[in-house]
């Protein structure tokens, strides 16, 4: 089966962001673009990927619901998970593993506050758990909003293949930087890839056009990355760059949690 063309999935891409709920809670939702926890250098350069994370103590119960606030004044009620929860939004680990008493970081405590996080929607004063450890050089805040029950762009958009544009940089407000990855077989000559962008006065879809590779399969495929200049008709303003496989937002790459829940 022949790949879709640039132009069907850009199309395809157009319409879920609009018909899906997807372009809603970009424009009026909580959609983070920094990561949602927040510590130290001290702290960051302690933690040890490879340690587990566990109550060790009496931890406060999590309020009903709490609000988001942003600085151009409108607010959003919004559920909240609680600090076992934050906790184990740190961890690679599923909660059921076990780790040696030596290699675990320790919760002893917990309190109810906020913190500053950019958004979508500009800088917000965002509900968050300071979480503290009895063996860490100091706490850890982690933003409390549940965003399983509000809802995330990747749920609104479904399921949907692996983007092909990884980044873009602004250059100026008719040129975009962009990288971008794609496969071929062992063995052969990367193909000729062309950067493809269709604009729309809500987004911008950027994706490749490759040229057709025969049917069959690999016995083994490469990976490569590069990066090229996309020069745009219109001036990108606040239009959202969607990829054109993923039908996702690109900036979705930058960030864990900008487009979908943690585990926490």
């Amino acid at each position: 089966m022949l790949r879709p063309t640039f132009e069907e999935d850009a199309a395809q891409a157009v319409s879920t962001w609009r018909t899906s709920g997807a372009a809603e809670i970009w424009r009026k939702g909580f959609v983070p673009l920094e990561d949602l926890s927040m510590m130290s250098r001290k702290v960051s350069e302690q933690i040890n990927n490879e340690y587990g994370w566990v109550v060790a103590g009496p931890l406060p119960a999590p309020p009903a619901e709490a609000q988001i606030r942003w600085d151009g004044g409108s607010t959003m009620r919004v559920p909240v998970i609680g600090p076992r929860e934050a906790m184990l939004a740190l961890s690679p680990y599923p909660d059921e593993n076990i780790f040696p008493d030596d290699e675990e970081y320790k919760l002893t405590g917990a309190a109810f506050t906020t913190t500053r996080l950019k958004t979508t929607r500009g800088m917000a004063t965002v509900p968050a758990w300071r979480l503290y450890f009895s063996n860490l050089a100091g706490p850890i805040d982690h933003v409390a909003v549940d965003q399983k029950a509000i809802g995330t762009i990747e749920d609104a958009v479904g399921d949907h293949l692996a983007a092909d544009v990884t980044d873009f940089g602004v250059l100026d407000e008719h040129i975009l930087l962009v990288k971008y990855e794609y496969g071929f077989c062992i063995g052969e000559e990367p193909p000729d890839v062309t950067l493809r962008a269709s604009e729309k006065p809500d987004v911008v879809v950027l994706g490749l056009q490759l040229p057709f590779q025969g049917y069959g399969t690999c016995v083994g495929g490469e990976a490569e990355r590069s990066q090229g200049v996309v020069r745009l008709d219109q001036p990108l303003g606040d239009r959202v760059v969607l990829d054109e496989r993923s039908r996702l937002p690109v900036l979705c790459r930058r960030t864990q949690n900008t487009c979908h829940a943690g585990h926490g």
